[in-house]
């Protein structure tokens, strides 16, 4: 079915974290307001942008547009012959938006001329599964995906969508033993500027980085909790090109807060843990507070929301209510997806 999304072609999602802080109160609290509902859904993909708007993808095909002018929603089914698409990575562009389906065959959607969704992009593999898709500017961008062959699966783009290439695996490092990815929140890519940082998990956690946007790449090892297939570094983000925050740990066991939290200043080289042990466990999601110079955090999961201000050395939790994934719209609002529902988080 091919439905017109003109109305997603609205903004840009590109802002700058490195602003200036601003001065304060700490968080306390947070009042959650639910905006959409769909018991069917389970939406681990969002992108904010500056307007207010928010798109999102989803299981079952589904996908759609919040449009802050009416303060109404627009949602499709997007099909692909009798397969029934799984969403969990998306993006928007100046002018495009973008989503990309997990499973074989992987499937990038990117809005075509007549604002229908076409394929820009199609993978077939028994083992190909696509994680998360970001973009570092309107031109190029990057999704990342498991391993097909001895290298994770990543592909760029270089002219605003219309053609995607698989970075050979000569290029790349090599993945250890039962590495891969995370298609949890479509957050374990984080890029500023030129830098860009991709994490792994399962039986190995490590950090693949790139200086100049994806035509080279290095590896970083990490202390993150290992060694199993639902282990590792679910969720990473950087303040700035030195500062940056990755969270996961067990989604099987998410009470386990061992190795599950670490936090770098020397641009991802190496990584210390932090709150060890203490709360919070398992969690699918985090992002730094906008304005806030790299000192505030906020770190959803199933689990619950938390919150820390002094760079993830202690957290706070501030609800029991679940999400999969969260993207600020500003220093005190944020939007949260999860199952079957987004919601407005607004901190106080």
């Amino acid at each position: 079915m091919r439905i017109c999304l003109c109305f997603l072609l609205i903004t840009t999602i590109f802002s700058c974290k490195t602003d200036e802080p601003k001065v304060a109160n700490i968080i306390d609290a947070v009042d959650i307001e639910t905006i959409y509902t769909d018991s069917l859904l389970s939406i681990r993909a969002i992108d904010v942008a500056s307007d207010k708007s928010i798109a999102f993808a989803a299981n079952n095909g589904v996908f759609g547009l919040y449009n802050p002018l009416t303060d109404q929603w627009g949602t499709a089914k997007q099909s692909y012959d009798t397969l029934n698409l799984q969403f969990r990575a998306v993006a928007r562009t100046v002018n495009d938006f973008f989503m990309l389906s997990v499973e074989n065959p992987a499937l990038l959607f990117k809005t075509g001329e007549t604002g229908a969704m076409e394929v820009v992009y199609k993978e077939a593999h028994e083992k190909v599964f696509y994680d998360a898709l970001a973009f570092w500017n309107s031109e190029e961008g990057i999704a990342i995906g498991d391993p097909t062959e001895d290298c994770m699966s990543i592909i760029v783009t270089r002219d605003g969508g219309e053609t995607w290439n698989k970075i050979a695996c000569g290029q790349l490092p090599k993945v250890k033993e039962g590495e891969a990815a995370f298609a949890a929140s479509n957050s374990n890519i984080a890029i500023v500027g030129n830098n860009t940082w991709i994490a792994t998990g399962g039986k190995t956690s490590r950090i693949l980085y790139s200086s100049d946007k994806g035509k080279s790449w290095e590896v970083f090892e990490t202390p993150m909790l290992n060694g199993e297939a639902t282990t590792g570094i679910y969720s990473i983000d950087f303040y700035d090109d030195k500062n940056g925050f990755a969270i996961g740990g067990d989604y099987t066991n998410p009470e386990l807060n061992s190795a599950t939290k670490m936090k770098t200043s020397d641009g991802g080289r190496t990584w210390q843990l932090v709150a060890d042990g203490a709360e919070p466990g398992y969690r699918s999601c985090v992002q730094y507070v906008p304005n806030k110079g790299g000192k505030e955090l906020v770190a959803v999961g199933f689990k619950g929301i938390d919150y820390s201000n002094d760079s993830g050395n202690s957290w706070k939790h501030l609800s029991d209510e679940g999400f999969y994934t969260i993207r600020f719209l500003n220093d005190s609002v944020a939007y949260a997806a999860g199952q079957g529902r987004i919601s407005r988080l607004n901190f106080k």
